[in-house]
C-alpha cells in the first residue's frame, strides 16, 4: 500500500512492486539501466532548450502531448542511469488523465528504494522531473478548464 494518500495508478504500482523485490542497490540499479534500454528514442528536433528539464546535472529532455484527454510523455538523458528513472516515470505516468498525475506524489521513490541508493544530484534531478512532468499536466489541465 502507498503511504501517498491517493493509491498509485496501477501502472506507476507496478514499477513500486518491481523495485521492492530488488533488495539490493546493485539490483535497482540494474533494473534503472533495463529502463533506460526500454526507452524508446525521443526524436532529436525535440531535443531544444524548451524541452530540457530545469535542474538537472545531467542533459534531460522531457516532451508531453495530450491525446483523447490523456498525456503521453517522450523523454531522453545523456546518463544512463538519470535515463532509466525518465523511462520509469514515463512508463508510469504515460497514459493518465492530467488530473491523475497531478494526485501523483514523488514519495513513491522511497518505496522503491532506489532514494537510498541515488547521489543527492540525481535525487533531485529524480524529482525535477517528475515535477516537469507535473507542469506540463497541469499546463493541458488549465488549458481544458480555461
Amino acid at each position: 500500500m502507498s503511504s501517498t494518500s491517493t493509491p498509485l495508478p496501477d501502472s506507476l504500482a507496478r514499477i513500486v512492486e518491481r523495485f521492492k523485490r530488488r533488495t539490493d542497490p546493485k539490483q535497482r540499479y540494474a533494473q534503472l539501466l533495463w529502463y533506460a534500454k526500454k526507452l524508446k528514442e525521443m526524436p532529436e528536433e525535440d531535443k531544444v532548450p524548451e524541452n530540457k528539464v530545469p535542474g538537472c546535472v545531467s542533459q534531460v529532455f522531457m516532451t508531453a502531448n495530450l491525446e483523447d484527454g490523456k498525456v503521453w510523455y517522450k523523454g531522453d538523458s545523456d546518463a544512463q542511469l538519470v535515463k532509466g528513472l525518465v523511462a520509469l516515470l514515463i512508463e508510469g505516468l504515460n497514459g493518465l488523465t492530467p488530473e491523475e498525475i497531478l494526485q501523483v506524489s514523488p514519495d513513491f521513490i522511497q518505496e522503491t528504494g532506489l532514494n537510498v541508493s541515488l547521489t543527492p544530484s540525481r535525487a533531485n534531478g529524480f524529482y525535477n522531473i517528475f515535477q516537469t512532468m507535473k507542469k506540463k499536466a497541469l499546463g493541458y489541465k488549465l488549458a481544458a478548464s480555461s
